[in-house]
């Protein structure tokens, strides 16, 4: 597992391959003077998940929902910023490079969610696809799981809602205006910047901030309810786009909006400040010190009902512009999710009795 600076990968977000918090050993590199070729470009690997269950229960107070599937571990879209990167830890992997490459796949996740849905206990309420990683990223055009699952959740009449950054999520608004139009879908676009200089850097395999908007568009003109999130909002970097940011997604069609500071758990914090310091050498310092002004003096503040907004004077000001500007602007709730429209799957393959 290397841990050398300075490998720098064409269109991956991550700079270098920290060892993982967990690993016996690490490596570090030395400058021994001699001259270096550029580095080939890093290909993505894809792993089947052989995994038993789909659906990740949670009791979180900062999040609004209580079940979640997440059919990727690894995401291509290599954020710099994305907080699950040392889950990567779990499987031996680094947090840096391996998330973005190393990538694994619940191939028989729908068949897992069928399973679930008709077991005698389950309760319906809302599943949150792509909580944890975007499950549009790349890899889902060929592997095509996000679709097999919305074919479940459709056909059961079960409610879900989706985050993602990526115009992928068009492929499948037959399933989603269809759900849209029986109350069982809402969908949300992240967007931290509409500067795409900015994105190629800080979100290289995501959609552009403009591709993002037109999706906005096409998913609000299917009937789906659509929703904006300012995320992450780092200060210095992207904080002074908020307002434009809500502008933009206003007129796109977002009907429901909300922001998350950056966060920087465990080997995040590190791998980010590399990237600044690689990308935005000038803003770095400035940048740090406006995070550890919203974190207690701290790269990160993980306790429950600070660690989605941060404290402090600046961060209470980042609070009260979104306020202003989502109130001026028109923002509000998206319509409820149904739940009294399941219907389980039947078990075994048997009709279900009544």
């Amino acid at each position: 597992m290397s841990g050398a600076a300075g490998e720098r990968r064409r269109g991956r977000g991550a700079s270098s391959n920290p060892a993982n918090r967990y690993a016996a050993t690490c490596t570090e590199a030395v400058d021994d003077g001699w001259h270096q070729e550029p580095l080939p470009p890093l290909a993505t690997t894809l792993t089947r998940d052989a995994t038993r269950s789909v659906i990740a229960r949670n009791d979180s107070p900062d999040i609004p929902f209580d079940r979640a599937i997440n059919p990727y571990r690894g995401c291509e879209h290599g954020c710099i910023y994305c907080y699950a990167r040392p889950g990567h830890a779990w499987l031996g992997h680094s947090p840096g490079l391996d998330f973005e490459t190393r990538l694994y796949a619940k191939a028989d996740a729908a068949a897992r969610l069928e399973e679930e849905l008709a077991a005698p206990g389950y309760r319906c309420a809302p599943i949150a696809l792509g909580s944890y990683t975007d499950v549009y990223q790349p890899v889902e055009r060929t592997q095509r799981i996000t679709r097999s699952l919305l074919e479940v959740l459709a056909r059961c009449g079960h409610p879900v809602t989706l985050v993602t950054k990526s115009a992928l999520v068009e492929r499948d608004l037959d399933l989603l205006g269809d759900m849209a139009a029986r109350g069982l879908v809402q969908v949300r676009f992240s967007i931290a910047t509409l500067r795409p200089e900015v994105a190629r850097q800080l979100e290289p395999r995501a959609a552009s901030p403009a591709r993002r908007l037109q999706a906005i568009e096409r998913v609000r003109a299917a009937g789906v309810p659509v929703g904006v999130l300012v995320a992450p909002v780092i200060p210095v970097l992207t904080d002074p786009e908020m307002e434009k940011v809500l502008v933009a997604a206003r007129e796109a069609g977002a009907r429901e909006a909300d922001y998350v500071l950056l966060r920087l758990p465990l080997e995040v914090a590190a791998l980010f400040r590399e990237w600044l310091s690689a990308h935005f050498p000038g803003e770095a310092a400035r940048v740090m010190a406006r995070v550890q002004d919203t974190r207690g003096g701290r790269d990160d503040d993980p306790r429950f009902a600070r660690r989605m907004v941060g404290t402090g004077v600046y961060a209470d000001l980042l609070a009260k512009r979104f306020r202003v500007a989502a109130a001026r602007l028109g923002f509000g709730n998206l319509p409820p999710l149904r739940a009294d429209r399941f219907r389980p799957p039947a078990r075994g393959g048997q009709l279900a009795l009544f």
